[in-house]
């Protein structure tokens, strides 16, 4: 379930930075964002975060979920901020690569 919480989170920086203009042109190459989408964008990347915690609460409980979710939405943005400097067009698969690999890791 902790793999759930990771790619959650990771699919939620994903999201918060392609809604900014500069991360959006980098990944997509697009400079303008429909404003639709950038609150799509926002939006969700905000509501994945918060999702995170909530796979990591159930397997650890509050007092160590949510000290061990701290150092998971580290760990999960790390990556996003690695490849948006070396690969940025990779962000995008990473994110949906690593919800289906952390859905699966759930069902198992």
């Amino acid at each position: 379930m902790i793999a759930l919480g990771l790619a959650c989170a990771h699919a939620g920086f994903v999201a918060l930075c392609l809604a900014m203009e500069r991360h959006h042109e980098q990944a997509l190459g697009q400079r303008r964002i429909p404003p639709g989408r950038q609150r799509l964008l926002a939006g969700g990347g905000w509501l994945l975060l918060a999702a995170s915690l909530v796979p990591v609460v159930a397997t650890l409980g509050w007092g160590l979920g949510t000290v061990a979710w701290c150092g998971l939405l580290t760990a999960a943005a790390l990556p996003v901020v690695l490849l948006l400097s070396w690969r940025p067009r990779w962000v995008m698969g990473t994110a949906v690569a690593g919800l289906g690999i952390g859905a699966m890791a759930a069902l198992v």
